[in-house]
């Protein structure tokens, strides 16, 4: 796939198959990630692969984070919240390190980290695959970010839910970069 088209193609895809995706490609959008550029080489990318019953462990912790906030909660809202790692046969959890040394600057860590979250989604895509990524309440959540191995100031970048397209998008095209770009000669 070329470049441009892989850029300007790329969709969100938020409807995907249970199919199984195999650990080959799993790997080859993991080592596509890891070759986003970072400050001072710290590499501050971690991710957390889960499939199978790792999702549905995970699906056990929204559940219980959630009815910690929200007791009045009826059990089909905890079966609900508690389904939804299982959207994709592969949810890839991104986080960024904290920085390490005073001249090292979190928002730096968080940058390389989330352009790798990017590269993801697009070779995602180069390989056929359908992608999502997903943050709101759960990236933030302290509980989350401890059964994943995460410290509870790390930021987690977002969830990108991977697996064969089930559906096939419209069209979409973005806005342009006119009305979001300044010149200076």
């Amino acid at each position: 796939m070329e470049l441009f088209e892989a850029i300007h193609g790329r969709q969100t895809i938020s409807k995907v198959k249970q199919d199984e995706v195999s650990r080959e490609l799993i790997e080859k959008i993991l080592s596509a990630a890891v070759q986003a550029p970072n400050h001072y080489k710290v590499r501050p990318w971690r991710f957390v692969v889960l499939t199978g019953d790792g999702r549905k462990k995970l699906g056990d912790v929204f559940a219980a984070s959630f009815l910690e906030r929200n007791p009045a909660t009826p059990p089909e809202g905890l079966d609900k919240t508690r389904a939804l790692p299982l959207r994709a046969p592969v949810l890839i959890a991104v986080a960024a390190d904290k920085p390490s040394e005073p001249k090292h600057i979190e928002v730096e860590n968080i940058s390389a980290a989330s352009a790798a979250a990017y590269i993801m989604l697009l070779t995602a895509n180069a390989l056929g695959l359908g992608a999502i990524i997903r943050t709101g309440e759960w990236a933030r959540d302290p509980k989350v970010k401890e059964f994943l191995g995460f410290e509870a100031d790390q930021h987690i970048i977002g969830f990108i839910y991977i697996g064969y397209p089930d559906v096939t998008p419209e069209p979409y095209v973005r806005e342009g970069f006119e009305d979001r770009t300044v010149w200076m000669d």
